[in-house]
């Protein structure tokens, strides 16, 4: 069973129908069991949007979001726990607590952020 999270521009680029959104994601994402969206990746939008500088498709992101065939995944405490004990790869807490939440929940979690690809289940475009 493939279970995915998005990171959070991927998401965006999942709604919009973003053409900066990888061929092989859309497959993947097309075909998977289950597609979670991360409560941090809300309130990192919510944060943009509150200072104006989230792009028009973030804002569209955020209003459909209960449209979205999405699984929203709460940022529970092993999540927060579990960031403790990831290598120091990458500065960003948003980006860091996704990481944490895949790694927890056994999730496939899709980005194209190569610092990312250090991590566990992570998945970068080919």
């Amino acid at each position: 069973m493939m279970r995915l999270l998005l990171d959070t521009h991927v998401y965006v680029w999942s709604v919009s129908n973003d053409r900066r959104m990888p061929n092989d994601f859309r497959k993947m994402i097309a075909k998977a069991e289950q597609v979670f969206v991360s409560t941090a990746s809300i309130w990192e939008l919510s944060i943009k949007s509150a200072r104006g500088k989230l792009e028009p498709n973030g804002e569209r992101a955020i209003d459909e979001l209960n449209e979205q065939s999405v699984i929203v995944l709460p940022v529970q405490l092993k999540h927060a726990l579990a960031v403790r004990a990831m290598p120091d790869l990458h500065r960003d807490p948003f980006d860091r607590v996704l990481v944490a939440q895949a790694r927890t929940e056994v999730l496939r979690f899709l980005t194209v952020d190569s610092e990312l690809a250090g991590y566990l289940n992570a998945a970068t475009p080919a």
